[in-house]
């Protein structure tokens, strides 16, 4: 019988766990893993609709060169100085593999995304965690001090809290000779872009995705601004794993939903609007939260039993999210939907409460 020695030669981490893709009958409210509410623009729709399935025998194009100039004349920026991937989840890894090469320890917040430490793990990346403040606010004058690069999310994830472009300058500042990654998943819903501080700061790479604030999760398209020297490197990296990253129907339908400003402001502000009453009728019914700048809100509430909550809500096919880590057990976050969903939501929450803590 065989000892199975080949097993000692596999590499084992711990993976990141996505956010739930519930499959119920019936009505969902799906409000637990920040998806836009609303449709992707129309012109993004019809970009796909008019795709030519014969076309489909043939590789995409490499560069993906409509959507990286649509993106280059949106923020003002050259072609060179854009990468495209496959959501801005692949987009940060293939950041990890490409700049954090260094013996130091890599710094990015103890509460943020769950894939930064999973990611570091796999890419045997050494790294360290700095402690959120009692507000859950990433205090910059832990990122001076000696590190192999630095990334966070503004706003972080799960919290919604944002920091203040001086505060991030303060953290380039110190930190000239590695690379600064600016994760922006959710920053069209609140706060300034480090955008602007890309010509300033040779060795900022700022990252964004379509999957929020502009309705395209399904197609997986992320990118990443920076300069020109960051850009070629990460385009080397990418090459020698798969140049055919996106697919031809992202790239397309991706191009035309950058170019629908209109269309965009229109729904990332119908979000804010609806985020904002949110808060209200969640402190009325005696929740607190960080103040989010994203499009979900981070919050608990001390006369209920969090878990418990999360779980009655299930049982109405209303789907939050919910951590066990210690630091954050006692929170939900609460993607915001539309209007009818959160007013749903609230409903049910009355009614637990009416049942559980009366």
């Amino acid at each position: 019988m065989s000892d199975k020695k080949w097993r000692d030669n596999i590499r084992r981490v711990v993976p990141y766990v996505p956010g739930e893709q519930p499959k119920v009958e019936g009505q969902l409210i799906k409000l637990n893993t920040n998806e836009n509410p609303y449709p992707p623009s129309p012109l993004a729709r019809r970009a796909a609709e008019q795709m030519d399935m014969e076309n489909y025998r043939l590789y995409p194009d490499p560069a993906a060169t409509k959507l990286v100039k649509a993106l280059a004349a949106e923020y003002g920026v050259s072609d060179k100085q854009v990468f495209v991937g496959v959501g801005s989840d692949d987009v940060i890894a293939m950041s990890f593999l490409t700049f954090f090469n260094s013996d130091k320890p890599v710094l990015f917040p103890d509460v943020s995304y769950s894939f930064y430490d999973v990611w570091a793990d796999l890419f045997k990346i050494p790294y360290e965690r700095p402690m959120l403040d009692g507000s859950f606010n990433i205090k910059p004058e832990d990122y001076m001090r000696a590190n192999g690069g630095i990334v966070f999310p503004n706003p972080n994830a799960p919290t919604g809290v944002y920091l203040e472009l001086d505060n991030v300058r303060k953290i380039l500042d110190s930190n000239r000779d590695v690379i600064v990654i600016v994760d922006e998943a959710y920053i069209d819903f609140g706060g300034k872009s480090a955008l602007k501080l890309v010509e300033k700061y040779e060795n900022l790479l700022v990252v964004q995705t379509f999957s929020k604030s502009r309705s395209m999760a399904g197609m997986r398209i992320g990118f990443a601004i920076g300069n020109k020297d960051l850009i070629r490197a990460m385009k080397d990296v990418k090459y020698s794993i798969n140049s055919y990253t996106m697919n031809r129907t992202s790239i397309l339908a991706g191009a035309a939903c950058v170019k629908d400003r209109e269309y965009f402001e229109f729904t990332r502000n119908k979000i804010i609007t609806t985020r904002e009453n949110a808060k209200k009728e969640l402190a009325e019914l005696g929740f607190t939260f960080p103040d989010s700048k994203a499009n979900f809100i981070f919050a608990t509430n001390k006369d209920m039993d969090i878990t418990d909550l999360f779980e009655y809500l299930r049982t109405k096919n209303i789907f939050v999210r919910h951590w066990n880590q210690p630091a954050i057990k006692d929170y939900i976050r609460i993607s915001i939907g539309t209007d009818e969903e959160m007013n749903a939501l609230m409903n049910e929450i009355k009614n637990y409460k009416e049942a559980v803590c009366s």
